[in-house]
């Protein structure tokens, strides 16, 4: 049987960029994996090449546990890395290549937990629904969207999932803090366009798109949004100052972030909305002032706040702006506190008893979206004990990115007693 590294290493491999040539022989390694280990996979595409795998294992009780992942990757330039990106070499105890944090790593934990239970012939104590999934990198269209439209059923008895962004360690002092994430930021993102007079570059400006978009724009990337602490991210800050033993000014808390460092990245992009400018597009020719101009804008905002975020870009953008919605997603939150976060905060201090579990709000957007459509409340936790100096972060989407196999490893035994109730 492969271990949890070598499965990692075969699936980065697979060049899977999303836009790309899709998923398939990603996903056909994986159904072959679980085949052979005799759980019977359900294999689908949306589109030629975007393909998806869903396979059920049986428990002792029909209320199923969904863990999801994404096979495809954001794209990567070999010329930026010190190893191929594609590579999946195992080298200093790391598995480096794109995906492997995000989130093929991931992927290959659930693998090799689901391939060690069948091997043992220990069943789970629920039924376990496995999703290797097309298209989380873009919006789920060819992947989770259509998943849950198309193919509903598989889906039947699930009442929580887990998958990326959470269960990971950040090391403080002598004790190793891991966030498990009960929610995400809900996603705007929007094109928007300025509508003005064409003419001549050379005259004096009537109603030039360029210069009200570009005054638009500046108003947008730089507002100070305000703070506003839900109750997941004021658990977190809180459990934070006892574990530190420091009390944490919430009248302050961009400074508290800064003197918290790797801990305060927990809460510093999940405490306010926030808009950035992405992409722009305008004009044909240097001496023709165009008659549109047009931007793209990736907004984020924190659950039960998209009415507020949503009129706070219309005031600043202005009356002269249009805007269209590229993709919109709700804020998804899952209950906390709750049996199962302390199910699944038992896992990992059954294997790292300096574990301190904590809740956690992502500041990007995941499957999970996908899966609230339907009443499936999502966690993030794809459990792995890090080296302090790894800068988790910045392995998402970043260069030379990688993962520890130990962490891999540890991963598993994290899932392995969450699934089995072997605590």
């Amino acid at each position: 049987m492969k271990s949890v590294g070598e499965i990692c290493s075969d699936l980065i491999r697979f060049d899977t960029t999303n836009p790309g040539s899709g998923e398939r022989p990603a996903a056909e390694y994986v159904a072959t994996l679980l085949a052979d280990a005799g759980i019977q996979p359900t294999v689908f595409e949306s589109a030629p090449g975007r393909t998806t795998v869903v396979a059920r294992i049986e428990g002792d009780s029909p209320d199923a546990l969904l863990i999801h992942g994404h096979l495809d990757v954001v794209p990567a330039d070999p010329a930026e890395w010190q190893l191929h990106p594609f590579s999946g070499e195992i080298t200093d105890g790391c598995v480096y290549g794109r995906g492997a944090v995000d989130m093929k790593g991931s992927c290959s934990m659930t693998i090799a937990t689901a391939l060690d239970l069948a091997a043992r012939g220990v069943r789970p104590k629920r039924d376990v629904v496995l999703a290797f999934l097309a298209d989380e990198e873009a919006t789920g269209d060819y992947g989770s969207r259509y998943a849950v439209t198309s193919h509903r059923s598989l889906f039947d008895g699930v009442t929580e999932a887990i998958s990326e962004s959470g269960g990971f360690s950040v090391t403080s002092g002598n004790e190793r803090i891991y966030p498990v994430a009960v929610g995400e930021r809900g996603t705007s993102w929007m094109k928007v366009t300025a509508h003005g007079v064409a003419g001549h570059g050379s005259r004096p400006p009537v109603d030039n798109p360029v210069a009200t978009l570009a005054h638009a724009l500046s108003r947008v990337a730089s507002y100070q949004w305000p703070v506003r602490l839900t109750p997941a991210v004021a658990a977190l800050i809180e459990d934070l100052a006892e574990i530190t033993g420091q009390p944490i000014d919430l009248d302050r808390l961009d400074a508290e972030a800064a003197r918290l460092g790797s801990l305060g990245s927990l809460f510093k992009a999940q405490m306010r909305n926030s808009a950035n400018p992405t992409m722009l597009n305008a004009g044909y020719k240097v001496n023709v002032v165009p008659s549109t101009a047009e931007a793209h804008i990736d907004g984020r905002y924190l659950p039960g706040l998209q009415e507020e975020f949503l009129s706070t870009i219309d005031e600043l953008l202005g009356p002269k702006i249009t805007r269209e919605f590229v993709n919109l997603e709700e804020a998804p939150s899952a209950p906390y506190p709750s049996s199962f976060f302390d199910e699944m905060a038992a896992s990992l201090v059954a294997e790292d008893p300096q574990a301190r579990p904590v809740p956690y709000v992502m500041s990007g957007g995941t499957d999970a979206k996908s899966f609230a459509r339907i009443g499936i409340k999502g966690y993030g936790f794809a459990p792995l004990m890090l080296r302090p100096d790894l800068d988790y972060f910045g392995m998402f989407h970043g260069k030379d990115e990688r993962v520890p196999v130990e962490g891999l490893e540890f991963g598993v035994k994290v899932l392995t007693r969450l699934l089995t109730g072997s605590n």
